[in-house]
């Protein structure tokens, strides 16, 4: 099998498994930068071998080859807005200036939305322990 037909099966059950374990969870867990930061930076890796390979925008001929393609694109950008959406007030709450990050997330999809996140966490956190102190 090769990588390119590995890494989505994988890609799969990682989600699945953190799904299902994070629906089952009893009690949040108050989130830490740490895994959108290291989910960031393998992800940046993988995005930077596939622009490598294929070029900056060697993306848009896979979502218009076909009606699938046209699916999977518009299910994205679907994807991308429900997040943004309920990360957005959050953002807000955390003193975070929203557009940066929104152009940040429109220019590289979930890449930027792990960024955002890991900084929300960061500043979520600092502010806790403040009021902690």
């Amino acid at each position: 099998m090769s990588p390119t037909t590995l890494l989505p099966w994988l890609a799969a059950l990682l989600f699945l498994a953190y799904g299902v374990q994070a629906a089952l969870r009893p009690v949040a867990v108050t989130a830490s930068p740490l895994p959108p930061l290291l989910l960031s930076l393998l992800f940046a890796g993988l995005s930077a071998a596939a622009v490598a390979q294929e070029g900056l925008f060697g993306f848009w001929p896979e979502h218009v080859r076909s009606l699938w393609a046209n699916q999977i694109w518009v299910d994205l950008l679907l994807a991308a807005g429900i997040a943004w959406t309920l990360l957005l007030p959050r953002l807000r709450a955390a003193g975070m200036s929203p557009l940066p990050w929104f152009v940040l997330i429109a220019c590289s999809g979930s890449l930027g939305l792990l960024l955002a996140l890991a900084r929300l966490s960061q500043r979520e956190a600092q502010a806790g322990a403040a009021v902690g102190q």
